[in-house]
């Protein structure tokens, strides 16, 4: 019997890639996608489940008006993160003029609009002036508070003698152990402060009172800033005589930056110019894709399966890494693998707060003069303001022609977000969307910041899970921490991802440093949870209390 004549195979084909499927097209997904595909050979695939780009860092477009939800300022302490905001969307260009971008004990001239074409024109971050009031008693106040001759006037003297000795009282025998929110607000501002412009306003963003919120979140949210600060700000602003030009400012609290860059057609508009160069680079993005699944076989997560709302088909993407930005709880409760049951109950317990943006376009604001009844217009330069009312619902104003005047259609309306915290187990949350805004327009106008006969239009947006809560199951998440971090390709990154309150660049910088460290072949995770950890506050704890940070 003849033998086979064996032909040699020449292998044609190109080696597989290695693939990284990514859970969500919000900051942390897209930095991951664009990292990968800038830094490595691993092709990223994302996942998102709605039809936006950019997460809760989205822009909506509504009749030619952009919102934005939550207010994105766009400043970072971070090198990394500022030059990687600026090579996606450069500075504008404002003729020959240059400034100065001073961080980290370093400054550098940058010579806006070098790189934009006529056909890129709107691809550009805008440099913003910050302005954001407290809403109080029908008055405006600086924020952060501080103890000027307006807060004064307005407050009168007994009020401020009360805030000072109150304060002075704090100093000189804080609360300790410092466990709750409300002991690290009091011990940094004094009770009656507290009481009269954070309880109310905080208990009105998160649903629940300020001592069963631990103070990690204050370590994370609120930081270095204090009356002493707050006053010590204002006297330096006082004297300078040259207006700064300094963007990032390292050295200044985060509440107290005066400027920030801003993408001209809204923090979507950014992360949309990402999400066209990945794809242009080789990356997918599959949208209305909602995870189902997520595999996992001998200690590693292996593939996530998908339903594609569209064709109502579900598929199975594998890939040799994993990035997850979904909410904490509901990872857990998509992973398919032998799960303790602590984790699956901490995970379960994990909370959120819900948003619920209300459009309102207007002639313009007003406010109604007290003699004649009458409203007359009435110009503003904020950016968001507080409300401290409690005799609404409302928590902040966002005014979107001071954010950007591109996100308004018409430059002589005046585009208002109008902000409510909420669950989306409310009754609020349930209402119909005609109902919201009605009431909406009428808080509006309750608080003297509008008539109701100049409205123009109304929206209403809902957004679940925009804030990870530190209470409930939170005390426990370690328990779910140390579990995910057993699986060596799964990286949880971004806020909710991390269940932690970041903001976007703290979010970015979580999918950057986990990038580094596949490149790398770390395999450890502490340097990706220890992102917007307040290392500072809690060695400070530790000295004070004798308890483990």
């Amino acid at each position: 019997m003849d033998q086979p004549i064996l032909i040699p195979q020449t292998n044609t084909e190109a080696p597989v890639k290695r693939k990284a499927i990514i859970i969500g097209a919000g900051p942390a997904g897209l930095t991951a996608a664009y990292e990968l595909l800038k830094r490595s050979d691993i092709i990223p695939v994302i996942l998102e489940k709605s039809g936006d780009i950019g997460g809760i860092s989205k822009t909506i477009n509504y009749k030619g008006n952009r919102m934005d939800i939550g207010g994105h300022r766009f400043f970072s302490k971070s090198d990394r993160v500022m030059n990687w905001w600026l090579n996606i969307l450069p500075a504008q260009d404002t003729g020959s003029e240059q400034f100065t971008i001073s961080y980290q004990n370093r400054s550098r001239q940058v010579a806006p609009g070098e790189s934009i074409t006529p056909q890129d024109s709107d691809k550009v971050m805008l440099v913003r002036e910050r302005l954001s009031r407290i809403y109080f008693l029908r008055k405006f106040f600086t924020y952060p508070i501080q103890l000027s001759i307006d807060t004064l006037r307005k407050l009168g003297v007994g009020t401020t003698i009360s805030i000072l000795v109150s304060y002075l009282q704090a100093q000189a025998s804080p609360r300790k152990p410092e466990n709750s929110l409300e002991d690290f607000m009091i011990n940094r501002f004094g009770k009656t402060l507290y009481n009269l412009f954070f309880k109310d306003y905080t208990e009105k963003v998160w649903g629940v009172p300020c001592h069963e919120i631990p103070a990690e979140w204050g370590a994370q949210r609120i930081k270095g800033v204090s009356i002493r600060k707050a006053i010590q700000h204002a006297v330096q602003s006082a004297v300078k005589k040259k207006k700064s030009k300094d963007i990032s400012q390292k050295d200044t609290e985060t509440s107290l930056i005066e400027q920030f860059l801003y993408p001209k057609l809204g923090p979507g508009q950014l992360w949309e110019e990402v999400a066209r160069q990945v794809q242009e680079m080789g990356g997918t993005i599959l949208m209305h894709h909602d995870v189902i699944s997520v595999n996992a076989q001998d200690g590693k997560i292996i593939s996530i399966e998908a339903f594609n709302k569209n064709d109502l088909q579900t598929v199975e993407l594998k890939g040799d890494y994993f990035f997850s930005t979904m909410p904490v709880k509901e990872l857990i409760a998509s992973l398919e693998a032998d799960v303790p049951q602590n984790v699956k109950e901490v995970a379960a317990g994990l909370q959120y707060r819900d948003f619920i943006t209300v459009g309102i376009l207007l002639k313009n604001l007003s406010e109604q003069d007290k003699r004649s009844g009458k409203w007359k217009p009435l110009q503003l330069k904020d950016t968001w303001i507080y409300i401290q009312e409690k005799d609404v619902k409302v928590g902040r104003l966002q005014l979107f022609n001071n954010w950007s005047p591109y996100l308004v259609k018409d430059p002589n309306t005046a585009w208002v977000g109008m902000e409510f915290f909420c669950n989306e187990t409310d009754d609020f949350w349930k209402m119909p969307d005609e109902k919201i805004a009605a009431l909406a327009i009428r808080e509006l106008q309750k608080i003297g910041l509008a008539n109701a006969s100049d409205v123009l239009d109304s929206t209403v947006l809902r957004v679940e899970k925009t804030y990870p809560a530190y209470f409930g199951a939170y005390e426990r998440f370690d328990e779910v921490k140390q579990y995910v971090n057993t699986f060596p390709n799964l990286f949880l990154v971004g806020r909710n991802g991390m269940h932690k309150y970041n903001n976007a660049d703290h979010s970015m910088l979580t999918a950057m440093v986990s990038v580094d460290n596949i490149i790398a072949g770390e395999t450890g995770k502490d340097n990706i949870w220890s992102i917007n950890t307040e290392q500072e506050y809690h060695e400070e704890k530790t000295e004070k209390t004798g308890q483990t940070a």
